[in-house]
């Protein structure tokens, strides 16, 4: 079972700072109850609105001690405060990420934030050499690689139990964006304006998604690729589909398949990789079962909290078998594997061997240069472009 031993190696819980996912949001929701769900973090300081009034009022009404007019008066003046957040959460319109994660940075700040890092390329690589460069940890909010049947997968395949990689697939196929929405055609949604969102709403919403799953799980990444991007339903200007080929250094082979627009789908979040002696399965709509395909035997169904399984799934499963746990736990892996690394940084103790699983600044780095070389991809016909 999970362990909260981290919260006593430095006595108190981490004090986390939020922008952004006021009342309403849904990833703001899911931040602030992941953080808390294992006890290590208190939310102690929030901007929750663009609204300087608006941010001040949400904070007061999810009774969050202090609210901020604005992200810099918030960094500033927690910086100089002895009881100051140890850790900023962005959850802010993609095109403030870099703009934000810069100045928590310069604050001395840990910093998780939302996926993309950036809606470019060359700010993501310089987020990075600041992130290496200061005493800072930087989480990227990849929070699927939380599940412990994913975690699972990861162990299994470094303990070589499907042999070489060789073939993966990994599908999201969600159905919202199968007709043409409101918001969409008012110009309210965010999400749908390249400016604010980035230049592809496919790859930078969920295709970065599917793309850090298969390589979390393999621990490879390919060298190349070919992309198919495009707008499948009728008046739409941004991006719902994806199909992209991936070609790795040791022959494997890869494809992804994502798309928001398939009518009537769910969620969808698929992942098969297969290896020289047998392969595994995981749907993220049946987070707890991971299928184990064994080269001439039958195949096995390994279940979260059963016997059997690695120490990095064991040491996140919060319940015993039989009890679901899923997306809110996820993201609370992520928090607590955060909060495991900044203690140890701040009390020297060991951390677990897997603390260091959490997505890291060099994976935010990865989507940006996997959404920029995918579009140039497909904008070039499917031209197969490196990712070096």
């Amino acid at each position: 079972m999970h362990s909260n031993k981290v919260i006593n190696s430095i006595g108190r819980r981490l004090r986390l700072g939020v922008v952004g996912g006021g009342p309403g949001s849904f990833i703001g929701s899911i931040h602030r109850a992941a953080a808390q769900l294992n006890e290590q973090y208190e939310v102690v300081a929030a901007v929750l609105s663009s609204d300087p009034e608006r941010s001040l009022a949400a904070a007061a009404s999810l009774g969050i001690a202090r609210g901020y007019a604005t992200p810099e008066v918030m960094m500033v003046t927690e910086a100089q405060r002895d009881d100051g957040i140890d850790v900023l959460a962005i959850m802010t319109p993609n095109d403030s990420h870099y703009e934000l994660a810069c100045k928590a940075l310069e604050q001395e700040m840990h910093v998780i934030c939302e996926k993309p890092l950036s809606n470019s390329l060359t700010e993501a690589e310089d987020l990075q050499a600041r992130a290496q460069a200061s005493d800072s940890l930087f989480c990227v909010a990849y929070g699927y690689s939380g599940y412990p049947m994913i975690r699972q997968a990861r162990a299994m395949i470094e303990a070589g139990d499907i042999g070489e990689i060789r073939m993966l697939q990994c599908e999201y196929i969600q159905g919202h964006l199968a007709e043409l929405t409101p918001s969409e055609k008012d110009g309210s949604n965010w999400h749908m304006d390249p400016n604010i969102a980035g230049p592809s709403l496919i790859l930078g919403d969920i295709a970065t998604h599917s793309y850090h799953l298969a390589a979390f799980v393999t621990g490879i990444d390919p060298h190349s690729l070919s992309a198919d991007v495009t707008s499948i339903v009728p008046g739409r200007r941004a991006h719902d589909y994806t199909a992209i080929l991936l070609r790795y250094a040791n022959n494997a082979r890869g494809m992804l398949w994502v798309t928001q627009a398939a009518a009537g789908a769910e969620h969808g979040l698929h992942l098969r990789v297969f290896g020289s002696k047998g392969g595994l399965e995981w749907h993220q709509e049946q987070p707890n079962q991971l299928l184990h395909r064994r080269l001439n035997q039958p195949s096995q169904w390994l279940t979260k909290g059963g016997p059997g399984l690695y120490e990095a799934a064991n040491r996140i499963s919060r319940v015993a078998i039989g009890h679901p746990e899923g997306y809110q736990e996820a993201f609370g892996t992520l928090y607590s594997d955060f909060a495991e690394a900044i203690c140890q940084q701040i009390t020297g103790t060991p951390m677990s061997d897997y603390a260091c699983w959490y997505p890291g600044i060099e994976d935010g780095v990865k989507g940006v240069r996997f959404v920029e070389t995918a579009l140039a991809s497909s904008n070039q016909d499917g031209k197969w472009l490196s990712l070096a």
